[in-house]
């Protein structure tokens, strides 16, 4: 009779159970389903993308002996060395009458803003695990204020671009008023390979370390210190398949004028390629996003 009523009870505390898990509802906060709703979401939390950024700033010249003198001598140095290598060494030629310091100039600021934006996206969420896995909000966010800090970087850099019109009395013409449309082509071409990394860096660690290998490696295939004149007709479209190389060929365009003329139909294989990789990188980012605090 006891064993009746103990397993009497059982069975209710079972129901009452059954009915406890019932009335359970998960609580899901996510970003909107749309895109249209998802940029909606990413603007809304604009400020904090300016905090972000206004930290890194200050995080990245805090303590530093000469400051933002850094943004220009990581460039000045690296043209150095490239213009020593390629110009006395090599003897490799330049465009028109620009001077052959301007060609390598105006290929190695693009180079530097798409490394510096490729190494810092990629790292940006796992380097914000902290606010990641505490608060909700667009996650796209901590990408695009990495790449907010290397835009004004790049500003800095331009300095160098100055001086150096200045000093070879070289007068660009009304090029450098497409300036600020290469500076869109240059983030697309930056942002849809950061979202992909950025997203397979919080599960993968090992893309920690491929970062750096891409970087070393594209200078190289890119045409940061030479023409790309120099590359044979039969190779060109697949050269241009690299969107560095329509990136370089613009900012050149812009820097030097009628002293350069792009293959123009490769610059637009550059660009497609750029927009088919934002778009996979941002299919990507939002698809694997609302696992980040539980990866991460």
């Amino acid at each position: 009779m006891v064993q009746r009523t103990l397993a009497d009870n059982y069975s209710d505390l079972g129901v009452v159970m059954d009915v406890i898990d019932s009335s359970r509802q998960e609580l899901v906060i996510e970003a909107g389903s749309s895109p249209r709703q998802y940029a909606g979401e990413v603007w809304k939390y604009k400020s904090l993308m300016f905090i972000l950024s206004w930290r890194d700033i200050k995080v990245r010249f805090k303590q530093t002996v000469i400051g933002t003198a850094w943004a220009l001598l990581r460039p000045l140095l690296t043209l150095i060395i490239l213009t020593v290598v390629f110009s006395k060494i090599a003897r490799l030629p330049s465009e028109g009458d620009a001077p052959y310091v301007l060609l390598v100039l105006s290929g190695l600021l693009p180079w530097q803003f798409f490394a510096a934006g490729l190494s810092d996206a990629a790292n940006s969420v796992t380097d914000n695990e902290k606010i990641v896995s505490k608060i909700y909000f667009p996650r796209l966010v901590i990408p695009l204020s990495a790449l907010a800090v290397c835009l004004v970087d790049f500003s800095i850099s331009l300095l160098i671009l100055v001086c150096i019109f200045a000093f070879y009395q070289y007068i660009p013409d009304w090029h450098l008023l497409a300036l600020p449309i290469v500076l869109i082509f240059a983030i697309l071409v930056v942002l849809g390979p950061g979202l992909m990394l950025a997203a397979l860096n919080v599960k993968y660690r090992d893309f920690r370390y491929v970062v750096p290998f891409i970087v070393q490696m594209g200078i190289y295939v890119s045409p940061v210190a030479y023409s790309t004149s120099l590359i044979p007709e039969a190779w060109r479209t697949l050269y241009y398949l690299n969107p560095m190389a329509g990136l370089i060929d613009s900012f050149r365009w812009v820097v030097l004028g009628s002293d350069f003329v792009p293959w123009w139909p490769g610059v637009g294989l550059s660009l497609s390629v750029s927009l088919v990789l934002l778009a996979a990188g941002v299919l990507y980012f939002r698809a694997t996003e609302r696992s980040f605090a539980d990866n991460i």
